[in-house]
């Protein structure tokens, strides 16, 4: 057997940067044997470059690893990841989108249905806010245009897995400067077995 065979390991995961902090604690917390590959969030604001960004570090990984899986819901490319994925046998994270991993599809879709103008906000963007919304909207040099931006919303929505004081100051900064009203839904731990279920079985999508 090669050195190559004895240092190959077994699962490179795939995932959207915004997911790496909680895909860190599953790891830590399961002891999985798996390795993380992060793809930078601001793909999302063009939804359309994330398969070809996965496919090309799927191309770079495959000769080092005996597993690859993804780990992106749908995300906005209508389709195209799970085209991707069954071209090139692997597997992606049940959902329509991360909320989904994190809150549940079912719930997602009530919340929507119940005020379709909700504005979700995960644990990383309340920390990432300034940088990811704000200067990516350009809201930073040209304020005015937020209420153009955000005038078909009704409310922001937190979908909190670290629920800490400081977690929600920074939540009621983000809604504030969107001129919305702020609410919080704890949404713990689904992450964790949703990166399980990626692993170990075969996801429905």
């Amino acid at each position: 057997m090669s050195s190559r065979s004895l240092d190959k390991r077994r699962t490179a995961l795939i995932l959207c940067g915004a997911l790496s902090a909680d895909a860190n604690a599953w790891i830590d917390q399961s002891g999985s044997d798996v390795d993380i590959h992060p793809l930078p969030p601001l793909l999302h604001n063009r939804p359309e470059r994330i398969a070809p960004e996965v496919e090309r570090l799927i191309s770079e990984l495959r000769d080092d690893y005996d597993e690859i899986v993804i780990g992106y819901a749908d995300c906005g490319s209508y389709g195209a990841i799970d085209e991707m994925c069954e071209r090139l046998g692997v597997r992606r994270l049940a959902g329509q989108h991360c909320y989904d991993i994190y809150a549940g599809s079912d719930e997602m879709a009530a919340m929507w249905a119940d005020q379709p103008g909700t504005y979700v906000l995960t644990d990383f963007l309340v920390l990432s806010f300034d940088r990811v919304i704000w200067r990516e909207l350009g809201l930073d040099r040209h304020p005015e245009l937020r209420d153009d931006y955000f005038r078909n919303y009704t409310r922001v929505v937190w979908l909190a897995g670290r629920h800490t004081p400081d977690m929600e100051r920074a939540a009621e900064r983000a809604a504030e400067r969107l001129g919305l009203p702020l609410e919080i839904v704890d949404a713990p731990g689904r992450l964790g077995p949703a990166l399980g279920n990626l692993m170990y079985n075969s996801p429905q999508n």
